[in-house]
Order: C-alpha cells, then structure tokens, then sequence
C-alpha cells in the first residue's frame, strides 16, 4: 500500500507549486510525472508535443505514472491529462489520497496562460480554454478530496489538504 498523496488538476491549478509545498511540509519526497517525462526524453513538455505529438507523450507519461505509482510516502504531481488514461487512473487510486485541485478557466488562464511550456494553452483563446476544462472535469471527480485554489496562495492549499487529510495522514505513522 504506498500511502502517498496525489494532485489532479487542470494546467494552472498549482499541482507542482502546491506539491513542492507539501511534500517539504511532510518530509515526503516530491514527484512530477512531466518532468519525469522531461527528464527521460531529455526535452520539455512543448518539444515533446511539437515533435512527436500528444499521443506519444501520453504514452510515455503513463510509463511516469507506473513508476511514481509505486512510490512510498510521496506526494505527486501529476500532469493535467495524466487522468485522461484508464490505467493511470487505477494506479494513482491504488493506496494513495488523490486531490483535485479545482481552478475556474480564468485562473488557469493567468497562472498558465502566458508559460509557454504548455503546448495545449498555445494561441488558444478564453473560451477554448474554459471548453477544455469543462471536458477534462469529469475525469478529475474520481479524487478523494476537491480543494479550489482560486484566490489562494499555494501554503495555504498545502495547508487545506494537510487539514482535509490528518486522519489519513495519522494512520500512515
């Protein structure tokens, strides 16, 4: 049972703000699947996406997502489409908490909108981003705990989780 904690959310949530944040705050270690992904085809997010396409990187984020799956006493970041996938789905419920970090499109739009390392925000406008959103929520319900992170420092979300799970968090020890 590996009893770590997982972020789910849309781009601009705060999955590796927040993540980074907690994980020091627990003397957890701290995971990100697309740098994982990064890491292992030696390019960014956007390279990736523009060179080998979207399809690739799902399937090489899932390889990520197995290997974080199994860890021990991590919280993880996961990157916004990782939940698109059935199988990364099973293995990020499996013994661990998972948290949606809940974000309104406007947000996104500011947190994420002007990085250019997100290929899926490329030349897209507000309502194509707010369209996206509203697909991908579905696949995000299946966590334990929703957090809105809206007009919230990211602390202050680490602490909301922390609170939302010390029970859990108590029987880990």
């Amino acid at each position: 049972m590996p009893g770590n904690i997982v972020l789910i959310g849309f781009m601009g949530s705060g999955k590796t703000t927040v993540g980074r944040l907690l994980a020091r705050d627990l003397g957890w270690s701290f995971l990100d699947t697309d740098t994982m992904v990064e890491e292992r085809l030696g390019l960014p997010v956007k390279e990736i996406f523009a060179r080998e396409g979207e399809e690739f990187f799902r399937e090489v984020e899932k390889e990520a997502v197995a290997r974080v799956a199994t860890a021990r006493q991590a919280v993880i970041a996961t990157g916004g489409g990782a939940v698109l996938c059935g199988v990364n789905v099973k293995l990020l419920r499996e013994g661990n908490k998972v948290v949606w970090l809940q974000v309104r499109p406007e947000t996104a739009l500011k947190r994420a909108g002007l990085d250019d390392s997100r290929p899926l925000l490329q030349g897209r406008e507000p309502r194509d981003i707010a369209a996206l959103l509203r697909r991908r929520e579905p696949y995000y319900a299946f966590a334990d705990i929703y957090i809105d992170t809206d007009g919230k420092e990211a602390a202050a979300v680490a602490r909301e989780i922390k609170e939302a799970l010390k029970a859990w968090l108590e029987s880990l020890t």
